[in-house]
């Protein structure tokens, strides 16, 4: 818990779900009551995730990409956007509701023709849906970063960098599937959409003249 990786992740962490508490209050929405905690562990992946208890883990591969403060912010407001939007229980309630769907397919047609159909279907429905989270989750997360004084533009830094990556710029390729096929928006569609969604999350970060960070 005293390596400085930790102590780092903590202390942005701890900004990040203060930005939630007050833009959940802003949005007339309800952030989880229970407190973050953060683990960090070793690992050459470049990662973060969140639970639905309001766990955060970074995997230390991420500040290959991340290489400061701002940065590692953009990627804890990612993590907490899904929280802060409960990403996790509509997942949930939409894998119920395949679930359903598919065993009422064989009732109809108990040959599984129907249901032979309609899981490539649903596959793609959730990929979809998938993909439309990780979006809300930039765009949400941008704001939580600049809610806490955190440049937002530092996400398109990390992003880029990955892009770099994944394209054979860097020391390293890691090769994204195509994106109908992938949970995540590839890295041009997110990079656009940081574009979009810049001048709104810079009035926040540049507020009362810029006083206020």
């Amino acid at each position: 818990e005293n390596h400085r990786a930790s102590v780092t992740v903590r202390r942005v962490g701890g900004r990040i779900a203060a930005a939630a508490q007050s833009c959940s209050r802003e949005w007339h929405t309800s952030a989880s009551p229970s407190p973050y905690t953060y683990t960090v562990v070793r690992s050459p992946d470049a990662n973060a995730f969140v639970l639905p208890g309001n766990h955060v883990f970074v995997l230390t591969g991420l500040f290959k990409y991340c290489h400061n403060e701002d940065e590692l912010a953009s990627v804890l407001g990612h993590e907490m956007a899904h929280n802060l939007a409960r990403h996790a229980g509509e997942r949930m309630s939409e894998g119920l509701l395949l679930g359903i769907i598919s065993r009422l397919s064989l009732l109809i047609d108990p040959s599984g023709l129907l249901f032979s159909i309609l899981v490539p279907a649903q596959t793609l429905f959730s990929l979809s849906h998938s993909r439309e989270h990780e979006i809300e989750a930039d765009q949400v997360g941008i704001i939580l970063a600049s809610e806490a004084c955190y440049d937002p533009r530092a996400a398109k830094r990390v992003f880029s960098r990955m892009k770099e990556d994944s394209e054979g710029g860097g020391k390293t390729r890691q090769t994204p599937p195509p994106e109908f096929i992938s949970t995540h928006p590839g890295y041009d569609t997110r990079l656009s959409m940081f574009d979009s969604w810049m001048p709104s999350a810079l009035e926040r970060f540049e507020r009362d003249g810029g006083n206020q960070c």
